[in-house]
């Protein structure tokens, strides 16, 4: 039986993201500008060819499945990994903490600074518009930050986590993980995250904080010649 999350991009952009997706039927992608995840409806030929169709020359798109990626004609890979799809195992309690703040317009350039800097996955200016994220400053600075991607029916993907190098150790990452996840739960939607496979030090940090293995995903970062 097969499960929304085992094709998380095609899934939301096919429903609460589906304001946001370019293409039609047969292919679905993010904007560029706020995401690079694209989809075909399925492996067969005319799909693969609309999934090619969306992108221009030089341009990037992020394929994620839990079976095997075909990729499009005129398309060359860029990078090759597993990853871990995990999903909370409970209903998170709501925190309220006065140092936790929502993010805004105005603070994209310092997020995406922070993202180039500690790499929690793709990340671009325009990546506020899947959903609210939150942060922590410290002396005006951003220190950390987490916030929300893709999106389903009852599901929200827990995503941008990440904690500046000078601010490290002070638990602030696990703060912001726990406060997310609590919003969601919140809503009344579960809470589901994907992690390198070799990340092994994130993923024992997620299993302690009750997230259990849902699936394993293969992902594909291609990239249009030309």
């Amino acid at each position: 039986m097969t499960h929304s999350l085992d094709r998380p991009a095609w899934n939301a952009l096919q429903t609460v993201h589906a304001d946001l997706a370019e293409g039609g039927p047969l292919a679905m992608r993010y904007p560029t500008s706020i995401v690079p995840f694209a989809a075909p409806r399925d492996d067969t030929p005319e799909s693969l060819r609309a999934l090619a169709a969306l992108s221009s020359p030089g341009e990037i798109m992020a394929l994620v499945e839990v079976g095997p990626i075909t990729v499009p004609d005129g398309h060359d890979v860029l990078i090759e990994s597993t990853l871990v799809q995990m999903i909370g195992d409970r209903p998170y309690e709501r925190i309220d903490d006065m140092s936790i703040e929502p993010l805004t317009p105005d603070d994209a350039e310092e997020m995406l600074a922070l993202a180039l800097l500690t790499k929690p996955g793709p990340f671009t200016l325009g990546a506020q518009r899947l959903g609210t994220f939150w942060g922590i400053k410290i002396d005006g600075r951003l220190a950390a930050m987490a916030g929300q991607r893709m999106r389903h029916p009852g599901l929200s993907e827990l995503s941008g986590l990440c904690t500046h190098p000078d601010f490290q150790k002070r638990g602030l990452g696990t703060l912001l993980f726990r406060f997310v996840a609590g919003e969601i739960t919140a809503r009344g939607e579960e809470v589901f995250l994907h992690a390198y496979a070799s990340n092994t030090g994130a993923i024992a940090l997620y299993e302690q904080l009750g997230f259990k293995l849902r699936s394993r995903m293969n992902v594909k970062i291609v990239q249009r010649r030309g």
